[in-house]
């Protein structure tokens, strides 16, 4: 299982690769509508071993396929931590995509965001974890040549990317501005170690 900072890094990589892709295969839309693309992010399954249990401090040592160790911190928020034993299997996937929406003129920016844990209702204790953003982007630049193109948003994000599709670049402009949704979810769940022929 990935430990916080890996989440948050995997979170980073697909954050800057959906912003891309959407960024660079916008579609033309009537007048009338606003430009919206979907990119389906990656979907990431692992699995891992609980090989020690610190119920005080309310963490597990996990051990990955890889056989690399990861300490996670479980939050008070999973009431059934309880239940979880030495040897079971925990399988998590983390799923993420990207929308993005060319604003018409005169709406308003956003910038909001959202989390929530679900618990399973399964018999060993599992949830998913969802989070979501919302933010409007500015184009900043546009650079034909490279091909690329640069955003700006709020509390200072800032984003440059090559672009892959030149004629993409061309039904945008310096000033337009898009709002960029992303969603992640992580689905954990446990199994009782198979039992010994």
């Amino acid at each position: 299982m990935s430990n916080h900072h890996e989440r948050h890094s995997i979170r980073g990589a697909a954050v800057a690769a959906g912003v891309l892709g959407a960024a660079l295969l916008l579609q033309v839309a009537t007048p009338a509508a606003a430009q919206t693309k979907t990119i389906p992010g990656q979907t990431v399954t692992t699995s891992a071993t609980v090989e020690a249990i610190d119920h005080a401090k309310r963490t597990l040592a996990l051990k990955d396929e890889k056989g690399i160790y990861h300490e996670v911190k479980v939050p008070e928020s999973v009431k059934r931590f309880a239940e979880i034993k030495v040897g079971d299997k925990l399988t998590a996937t983390y799923y993420d995509n990207i929308i993005v929406r060319v604003k018409s003129a005169g709406e308003k920016d956003v910038n909001t965001g959202s989390t929530g844990v679900v618990p399973s209702g399964g018999a060993k204790p599992g949830a998913t974890a969802s989070t979501q953003r919302t933010i409007t982007a500015t184009i900043v630049a546009i650079d034909q040549k490279i091909p690329s193109i640069s955003f700006k948003g709020p509390n200072g994000w800032a984003y440059s990317s090559r672009v892959e599709d030149t004629e993409a670049l061309k039904k945008v402009k310096v000033g337009d501005k898009v709002d960029i949704t992303w969603t992640e979810a992580l689905l954990v769940s446990l199994e009782a170690p198979a039992a010994k022929k």
